[in-house]
This record gives C-alpha cells, structure tokens and sequence, in this order.
C-alpha cells in the first residue's frame, strides 16, 4: 500500500448483518469478507452491527469499550473479533436491538418489526457518531462505508458535518429501501431539509436508502450491470431519476466470494473434497446427499439444486409451472429455502408428488447449503433480478453449472453454453433472457440435452471452477473509492 493510503487507513464499515455473527442473505457474506480482505491490505478497519440478542449470546469475549448518547438514547460499545478473521467488530448495545432475539428486520409472522425506524435510526446515528468523532473513543473514520437502507441515514447525518470523513453507500437490494410516514420522520427528529427530494423524501413518505443515494460521496453497487439496470425503469424501482443525476457517482463493483469457506478441495461440510483435477470425487457427494434426503440412488441422471429465498425476485413463480415436467424427465430436483408460505405449500406438494424424485426443506440450513452446492449437476438460479447473487458463484467454484437469468450480477458471472462458447471453451452455464417460464423452459431443455455429453459437461466444469471470484480485485476497486489507491477498475 502506498504512503498516502497508510495515512488515511481508518475505515468504519457499517451493516445490519454480519456472518458469522448473523445472516439472513447475502449482505452478511459481504460484511464477512470484504472488511477482512481490506484489513489484510493494510487497513485500520472496525465494523459497526447491532448487539442483536442472539448476537451477544453467542459472543463471549466482548469487552466493553465506551458509552455515548444518540439523539437522547445511551447506547454501548461491545468490542469482538470477528470469528475468522478477527477484524476488531463494534456491537452496538441498546435495548431496541439487544433485548430481542430472532430475525433482525420482522417477527415470526414475517411482519417488520414496528419499531424498524427507530432501530435503524439508532444504529446510523451511532455510525455517523464515530465517523466524525463524536465519541470518547479515541478513534474516527476516515472512510465510512455504508450498506443497505437501514445505514441510509448515517451517510446523510455525516454529510452535515465539517471536517467529516469521505463516505461510500452500497446498494445491495434496492427492492428494501425503508420507507416509513411522515409522522416518523417528525418522531426521528431528523433534520427539517432531509425532508425534500433532494433529501430523505420519497413520495410522501421517509425512505432511509435516499440518505446514502443522496448524499454519499460515492455509491455502488454489487455488479456493474445491476449499475446499469436501475438507471432506468423499472430497475431503479422509482428511484432511477435519482440515481441517473448522480451516474458519475454511481459505480458496480462485482462482489466476490470467501474463497476459504467456499472451496470444494477443503470445505469440512462435504461428504467427500474434490477439486478440478479430482472431479470424479464430486460423484460421493451427490450420492451421499441423495441418500440423506431420501431420492432414488440415481447417479446418471442430473440433480438440480436451489437455494435461497422462496420468493417472487428469486424466479420461483417461473419454475413451479415447470418442475412436475422436469421431473417426468430423467431428472432430481433438491430445493432449500424459506420464505412466502403459498410458494412454500406448493413446493412441498411437488415433493409429496414426486417421492424419490424431490426433496424440499422449508429451513434455513448453511451447512446444507454447501452438501447442495457440492452434490448438484445444475444449480438453479432463474431470478427476475439479481443485484449480484453469491450461489452462481459458490455453484460455479464448485463445478455445479448454474442456470440463470441474464440479469444483474448473474449476468456479469455466467457465460451461457451457446454452441460458440462451447466451441471455444468459455462456456460455464445456461443463461436465459426473457422473464418467462417458456424461457426457462427452453434453457432447461438444453441443460438436459447436454447432460449425456460427459466430455462437454466435464470441460464446463472445469471453465467453471477456473473462474476467479476471489475478494481482492473488487476490494482494490474499494480503495480507490476510499481514496487510497488511484483507479478503479
């Protein structure tokens, strides 16, 4: 690292989630990784979450390291490492967060919790507090780095403050953008100027994303074409006027994946490692799954696999129609996921339809997760959009080829199996355009097709897990948004 990248190297990273510590998506696999590889790089980092109460009794060397008031609210710091990397992690304690165990964003109903406002709230003004000095900590940022709607507002409060540190927003879901009335927005006390459309406002309405689009001093997001795509209706969800005004500062930084914990040769949650010059080992792992589920020993025919979220932006609806014809086929299906309950009724009905064929598990199950990755031929992933997404890119490290929509990050990561990729030996997967079940369909029909050619397939995988999704090249692009490196990529 450069000199001039030593002297500004205090960095706060700030997110709602962070894996190990808690997961609901993809945001915490990024706040996972990407601090630990800036730190590596020679950064002083500290990462922000809340002290959520499942948090804290998991954590038992916390050390408490200051209290400050926000807004009128005592709030504590709880200092740990960060299981795995041990990049110094800030818990933030208060009862809004540390006095309630379960999902952090909504209850067991699947209904937000009623005091997400205030939460959120909490959690930026805390944040904008310890970027600009506001504390006894004896540290401040000089880079602070934001994610998702509930850090909106730290980026806005800091932007009121002279001298302040240099500020980045990442957009990871702009589906989520926390928006609450006008009322809240007056119980808040939030400055009276944040309330315009150059501001906080959105239709009437408190919307905490548009802090950090607003004001940040640079915003990206998780792939360059997910960037692209909310420029413009109806990817930008409303807000594409905004974010087209500010495309000179709008930059898609692609994410990439923890290379350590998603590695077929070394992965301890596998029935058998393998790698691309042992691909017949992945073999054991299909088998092994198979009978854990309870399917047919079918090892010639392909097992497809999904994991994720049941839910419409995951192309669920696209593939219900789709899946009692698929599995008339020489085919096994394997679903994982939570998440709406109409989606999930009709999953397990298919599974009730097709025993030995289908296994659907209605949980959320990491270790799973990664047994499914390694055991399927094709992973499914048809979403109507996709910021970036995370399994194509564990499923292609784990030579499973993944089916996609051209969409977002899916689109920046796949290479579809066209007959001249496939002659020129770039292809990785399947890829479809349209957001249509015949769509889907057709490409389906072509995975299928291509199974029997053992030889084309094993030269996919091997393309495939040759690919390069490791966090160093997307955490240089970061430095140069910090300042401290001179282009981005």
């Amino acid at each position: 690292m450069s000199e001039r990248a030593a002297q500004r190297s205090r960095l706060l990273f700030v997110a709602s989630e962070v894996y190990p510590l808690v997961k609901t998506g993809g945001l915490a696999d990024v706040a996972g990784s990407l601090p630990t590889v800036l730190a590596d790089m020679g950064l002083d980092v500290r990462i922000l979450v809340p002290g959520y109460g499942d948090v804290l009794d998991k954590v038992d060397d916390a050390v408490e390291i200051g209290s400050f008031a926000c807004a009128g609210d005592e709030v504590t710091l709880l200092e740990t490492a960060l299981p795995g990397s041990g990049v110094r992690t800030w818990l933030l304690q208060h009862p809004l967060f540390s006095a309630r165990a379960g999902n952090p964003y909504h209850d067991a109903a699947g209904q937000p919790w009623a005091d997400n406002a205030q939460r959120f709230m909490l959690l930026s003004r805390a944040a904008a507090a310890i970027a600009c000095g506001d504390t006894a900590l004896g540290w401040q940022a000089e880079v602070l780095h934001c994610n998702d709607w509930h850090t909106g507002p730290a980026i806005a409060l800091a932007h009121e403050r002279t001298p302040r540190p240099r500020t980045v927003f990442t957009i990871h879901n702009l589906a989520h953008m926390g928006m609450f009335d006008r009322a809240t927005f007056e119980r808040l006390q939030l400055p009276a100027h944040f309330w315009s459309g150059e501001g906080m406002e959105f239709y009437d309405q408190l919307c905490f994303i548009k802090g950090g689009l607003s004001y940040a001093d640079w915003i990206t997001t998780v792939s360059p074409t997910y960037a692209r795509e909310i420029c413009e209706s109806p990817g930008g969800m409303g807000l594409e006027g905004l974010l087209h005004h500010r495309r000179e500062q709008l930059v898609g930084i692609l994410n990439g994946i923890d290379e350590a914990v998603w590695n077929p040769a070394t992965d301890p949650l596998l029935e058998q490692n393998y790698d691309s010059e042992r691909l017949d080992l992945k073999q054991r792992n299909k088998a092994s799954l198979l009978r854990e589920l309870g399917l047919d020993d079918a090892a010639d025919i392909p097992l497809f696999g999904f994991v994720g979220r049941l839910a419409e932006q995951k192309g669920v609806e696209l593939l219900l129609p789709l899946l009692d014809e698929l599995l008339q086929t020489p085919a096994q299906l394997v679903m994982l996921g939570t998440g709406d309950a109409r989606l999930e009724q009709a999953l397990a009905q298919l599974a009730a339809r097709h025993p030995g064929r289908a296994a659907v598990i209605l949980a959320y199950n990491e270790s799973l997760a990664h047994r499914i990755e390694a055991a399927a031929d094709v992973f499914l992933m048809p979403s109507l959009f996709e910021p970036c997404g995370l399994n194509q890119m564990y499923s292609l490290r784990y030579g499973t080829l993944p089916l996609v929509r051209a969409v977002g990050g899916l689109a920046d990561t796949v290479t579809h199996a066209s007959e001249a990729n496939l002659a020129a030996g770039t292809a990785t997967g399947f890829v479809f355009e349209q957001p249509d079940s015949q769509a889907l369909r057709s490409v389906l029909q072509q995975a299928l097709s291509l199974w029997p050619d053992r030889a084309a397939w094993r030269r996919m995988q091997r393309t495939a897990m040759a690919q390069d999704f490791s966090w160093q090249r997307s955490a240089r692009n970061y430095l140069a948004l910090y300042g401290l490196e001179e282009t981005v990529e």
